[in-house]
């Protein structure tokens, strides 16, 4: 099958399916390599920017969806009725942010980070499909570790984990292999304040 043809599959796929689509269950729907799907993919976001229309393809963490221009935001959002949100507390930012640059990470090693008990604030985390289980420590007790779901890269507009801001006035905190001797709440930077909760308006 030529990628000419491919590509036109694969649009009427990321059309229909809505949600990210994994290269690899797309691979198989065409009986190509995820290698080469993923090189189709590739060259249609390119394609798709070069063309400069109102749709672009994004990539999140080697899945593939199709998603408006962000230039035309603004007129999407004075078309479409706004909606009551309901932003992430203080507490879940934080939360957040340590499971995100620490993962996976133990509910205990969190605590140690903020300095209090976070049980409820991570049941919401996961209830939102922000968070997720990946596994258990091999420390005593064999602690469940923690770590941020595809959903959460997909409203970041990340495309992995790789392309998680830098954040100069936690990073030290939070990605210090020491940090389970610090007994103090963590302080957020202004910048993952604003990054996070712009990403994460959620009902």
């Amino acid at each position: 099958m030529a990628n000419e043809s491919i590509k036109s599959a694969v649009e009427s796929l990321l059309f229909v399916w809505g949600e990210p689509l994994e290269a690899k269950a797309c691979a198989e729907l065409f009986n190509v390599s995820t290698s080469d799907m993923i090189h189709i993919m590739r060259e249609m976001m390119l394609e798709y920017e070069e063309r400069g229309g109102g749709l672009r393809i994004r990539e999140v963490d080697k899945a593939y969806q199709l998603v408006t221009n962000p230039e035309n935001d603004d007129y999407i959002k004075k078309l479409c009725t706004p909606v009551r949100t309901r932003k992430l507390s203080q507490a879940a930012l934080e939360v957040l942010a340590v499971i995100a640059y620490k993962q996976p990470v133990t509910k205990g090693q969190i605590d140690r980070i903020r300095g209090i008990k976070c049980d409820r604030v991570i049941e919401g985390l996961m209830a939102k499909e922000l968070v997720e289980e990946k596994g258990r420590s091999t420390g005593l007790g064999r602690p469940i570790l923690y770590g941020t779901t595809r959903k959460f890269l997909e409203l970041f507009g990340f495309e992995s984990l790789k392309d998680l801001p830098e954040l100069e006035d936690i990073g030290t905190l939070i990605m210090d292999e020491d940090y389970d001797e610090y007994d103090g709440p963590a302080e957020m930077s202004e910048e993952l304040k604003d990054q996070i909760t712009m990403g994460l308006e959620v009902d």
